[in-house]
Parts: structure tokens; sequence; C-alpha cells
């Protein structure tokens, strides 16, 4: 990835430090989330400049004032985390596929956050993980999770929003943040290292008073009806 090649190489030393640090907060039994999303947020900034990735942030007013809530944004692959890193002031954890807990940097960010793997071939530990993040909720914290189960390779076409994640906000009883992400596929994805700009939508939380007569594939239909109106209008 000719990106990921030349935020490293811009970064030079301070990449080695920013990562050395982060892999000592990841390790610690017990986790300082403010901080460490601090330091997330420091790492992405740095490396985003390097890279010549700019994100363009609306609707930032749209985040809940209180903790306990949950983004579900449309999926386009293994960078659509960091145009969260950057623009969301409020610390969040995230669920990712098993298969990509292990990419580097990537896991060290997650286990700093506290945040999970799921493996969507187990329906066991699938659910498991959707009660945990259900019960942090419920705590206070605030997660994200990717309806779609795995990410587009249609462009800014999202695809089939499954039922499933969303279990995790009716047992939360939280509010739903929709998120459309246009072109978070390219800074990654193509082969180039072009200038380009990411934009993040944070939609108008769907409260748990709006969806709760409604089943989850139902709600999982109306927060992808509602992500793609907005990357309709803005593409």
């Amino acid at each position: 990835m000719k990106r990921i090649a030349m935020m490293v190489g811009r970064l030079g030393l301070k990449a080695i430090y920013l990562f050395v640090v982060l892999w000592y907060y990841s390790i610690q039994k017990i986790k300082d989330y403010e901080r460490n999303y601090a330091w997330a947020k420091k790492i992405t900034v740095a490396a985003n400049r390097a890279g010549k990735v700019t994100i363009e942030a609306h609707g930032i007013e749209n985040i809940p004032k209180e903790n306990g809530f949950i983004f579900f944004p449309n999926h386009q692959g293994l960078y659509d985390v960091l145009a969260f890193l950057e623009s969301c002031p409020v610390p969040f954890a995230f669920v990712i596929k098993k298969e990509a807990s292990n990419i580097i940097l990537l896991k060290q960010v997650m286990n700093a956050l506290g945040s999970l793997s799921i493996d969507r071939e187990d329906v066991r530990q699938s659910m498991g993980v959707i009660n945990t993040m259900a019960e942090e909720v419920k705590k206070g914290r605030n997660f994200l999770i990717f309806a779609e189960g795995t990410r587009s390779k249609m462009g800014n076409q999202p695809g089939e929003f499954k039922g499933g994640s969303f279990k995790s906000a009716q047992k939360a009883k939280c509010p739903i943040v929709p998120c459309a992400i246009i072109d978070a596929f390219v800074p990654f994805d193509e082969k180039h290292a072009k200038p380009v700009t990411v934009k993040l939508f944070y939609l108008k939380p769907i409260s748990y008073e709006e969806y709760k007569g409604m089943k989850t594939v139902e709600i999982a239909a109306e927060v992808k009806r509602r992500i793609e109106e907005t990357i309709a209008a803005n593409t």
C-alpha cells in the first residue's frame, strides 16, 4: 500500500515513538480509555497529514452529549475507523472482524481502546460480543460497529445491513447514530498516493423511543436508508 508506506516514511522516527507508546498503553491491564483515545487520535492526525488524507467531518453536533451510544456507519475498508478517530471528539471503542484483529497498529489501537473482535462464522461468539458491547454501552461507553459485517466492494454504495448488530442497541436501549462515509476506500485501496478527502457525516441519532417497537431488520433498513440518502446527496 503506497499510502501506508508514505505515512510511515514521512513520519520517520516519530512513527516508532508513537507506536511504542501506543503499544505500552495497549498492554496495560487497567486501561485509561480517555488517555488512550487521545493518543490514538494523535497518531491518526499525524498519519493522515503524512499520508495527505483530509477528513471532512459534518454533523459533529449530532453526536449525543451523554455517553452510552453506538455509531452505525457504512463500511468501506480498513481506513474507516481512522476517519472516526480523527474527527470524533469523544472516546469510543469498535467491533472488527476477527481476521483484522491481528493487523499491526490496528491490534494495538483495538486493545488500547478496549475494542472487540467478532467471528461472523461463529454464531455463539458473535452473540457474546453483541451482549458484551451492550453491557459496556449501558455502563456509559461508546461503540462503533459495521452492520454490513464486511466492507462493501462497490465504492460508495453500501452493502446489505444485517439486523443482528442492532440487537446490541436494543439490549442497551441506547441512541443509534447512523454515519455516512464517503471515499474512505480510496486511501488504502487505490494504488496511488495522491491527496484525498474522506467525508464523514454524523447523522441525527435515533433514540430508543423511536426504534423500540421495530424489528432489528427494520432498524437496519432505516439506518441504511438514511446513510444512502446522505451519500447520494454528497457525491
